[in-house]
């Protein structure tokens, strides 16, 4: 059976938003799984922590309250923590050694392009992988090692040490456990970073990454993809390599290859950032297409991936790349943008979406420490800045609302004839439970006129069973402007607080289904059946 929904959409003439005139559009709400819907994971949002500054994320001799508590709050609406992982370009700088209990890193200055440069070398000891039980119970966790090196020897004692600290008494009674481990982080892009000189191609690759995962899996005793811990493969940057061409190339035919369980590929939408500001508007980037034309790219990978029965994820994405762009990545409109990104991964068959984070990089979902230097152009910070939040965190609190607990969910796209207004439907069983709009349209601080907003009538609305639906519960990220780097809230609640834990009262609207839903440029809804 088919629920139709009629959205009627006005609009004013207004600046920098696009000006719609009135009409009704009619989008299919399917009351029952469709045959093409996708698996939902409870951890579809999940996160990727730069190396070098693992032990300020997580806390050191104690656990960093305000991250604890960010990541709590998520899994207290999915009942499973995000999951953790622990790499990026720093990990292909790392070396363990028995001399360090903890870390001892690298750093180059600061500069106003970079407020806070990633560590040019990464000296680690034992204690620097126990930290993970300060991670909320229920964690699973992907750990870096180093391939950029082409050191056997100091990928093995990295191995060693990860599986160490995952078999300490202080980390097993933690509850967060050790999912996988990844062997280089973007390899494709050696040539480019400076860890390859000359021709650098996926033949070499794979030959180089088989030479160093072959040790690994022997040292730490990893047979197959079956057991607890298993490898996680590819980890590229571009398409300059694919999971097919490695594929075709023999990699998963190997012993190591043969452990491998989940392909995993990178994406930044922008990646102009890294030269200085952004070279494309916000509404540019949040707009619907924009989020399309990203993803879309992998569709071959992903069913390349699935065809070997390996899962699929994006274990490194955020706004834009190198810490992200300020006006874009610390954005309202950013929100926006995660949570129909998230979601559109999630209908092309992606598990999990790992966002990448530091300390102090633009585009976090939030700053887990106190910081001394502005990180929109290096500025000195007296007093320094606490923790905070900032706007993508939101996008999380509406994802998580949205996937909900169950462990039998799915997830569809529905076709909405809008240019930027996007719409989901999650499905526990067979059943329609909860369904989320988002208006990409863009509503800016300069913006004039009147706000435009959707309205979605649900005509002859029966919802999913026997029994007639008279109300609908919404949930509604309400926004300002899509340039707002704080003042957002989520169901009347705000968590920009000392220690993220949110104040005001829960708001959420019964809306009889006979008057239907508004929704205003620039924002998000929930809708809970």
């Amino acid at each position: 059976m088919l629920l139709v929904l009629r959205i009627a959409l006005a609009a004013a003439a207004v600046i920098h938003c696009l000006a719609l005139p009135a009409y009704t559009l009619r989008v299919s709400l399917p009351s029952t799984s469709p045959a093409h819907s996708q698996p939902l994971s409870s951890s579809l949002l999940s996160f990727s922590i730069e190396e070098d500054r693992w032990p300020e994320w997580v806390g050191t001799s104690s656990r960093n309250e305000f991250t604890f508590n960010a990541l709590q709050n998520y899994a207290s609406l999915t009942e499973q923590p995000p999951s953790i992982r622990v790499g990026g370009d720093s990990a292909d700088r790392t070396t363990w050694s028995p001399a360090i209990t903890l870390n001892e890193d690298t750093f180059p200055p600061p500069t106003e392009l970079t407020p806070y440069p990633e560590a040019t070398q990464v000296i680690v000891g034992d204690a620097f992988y126990t930290l993970a039980r300060f991670l909320p119970r229920g964690t699973r966790t992907v750990w870096g090692v180093n391939l950029g090196a082409d050191n056997t020897t100091n990928a093995v004692n990295i191995a060693r040490a990860i599986v160490r600290a995952f078999d300490t008494p202080e980390v097993r009674a933690s509850g967060v456990v050790l999912g996988r481990l990844e062997i280089g982080n973007e390899p494709d892009i050696y040539n480019f970073t400076g860890l390859r000189t000359g021709g650098w191609t996926p033949e070499m690759y794979v030959e180089q990454w088989t030479a160093n995962a072959g040790p690994v899996v022997e040292a730490v005793g990893i047979h197959g993809r079956g057991g607890p811990v298993t490898l996680q493969g590819a980890s590229f940057g571009t398409q300059q390599f694919t999971p097919g061409q490695v594929f075709d190339l023999g990699l998963l035919d190997s012993k190591p290859g043969q452990a491998v369980s989940v392909i995993s590929q990178h994406r930044y939408s922008v990646v102009s950032s890294c030269n200085g500001t952004a070279t494309v508007s916000l509404a540019e980037f949040m707009s619907k297409d924009a989020v399309r034309s990203n993803l879309t790219i992998f569709e071959a990978d992903i069913a390349a991936s699935k065809a070997k029965g390996l899962g699929y994820i994006i274990g490194e994405t955020n706004s834009a790349a190198c810490h992200g762009s300020p006006g874009l990545s610390n954005t309202a409109g950013a929100a926006l943008w995660a949570i129909d990104y998230v979601l559109q991964a999630a209908t092309l068959g992606v598990q999990e979406v790992y966002f990448h984070e530091g300390i102090g990089y633009t585009y976090n979902f939030f700053q887990p420490v106190s910081l001394n230097r502005s990180i929109t152009n290096g500025s000195p910070l007296d007093p320094r800045q606490p923790p905070h939040i900032q706007p993508l965190y939101y996008a999380g609190l509406v994802i998580g609302t949205l996937v909900g607990n169950s462990d039998n969910s799915r997830i569809v796209e529905l076709t909405v004839d809008d240019n930027n207004v996007t719409g989901y439907a999650v499905f526990e069983g067979d059943r329609l439970v909860r369904a989320a709009f988002v208006n990409l349209h863009a509503w800016l601080s300069g913006s004039t006129g009147e706000r435009p907003s959707v309205h979605f009538d649900f005509d002859n609305f029966a919802g999913a069973g026997s029994a007639r639906r008279e109300d609908v519960t919404v949930r509604r990220l309400a926004i300002g402007h899509a340039d707002d780097v704080e003042g957002l809230q989520w169901a009347g609640q705000s968590f920009e607080t000392a220690d993220v834990r949110p104040v005001g009262q829960v708001v959420q609207e019964r809306v009889p289904v006979s008057r239907g839903v508004d929704l205003r440029a620039s924002e998000a809804i929930v809708l809970i059946f």
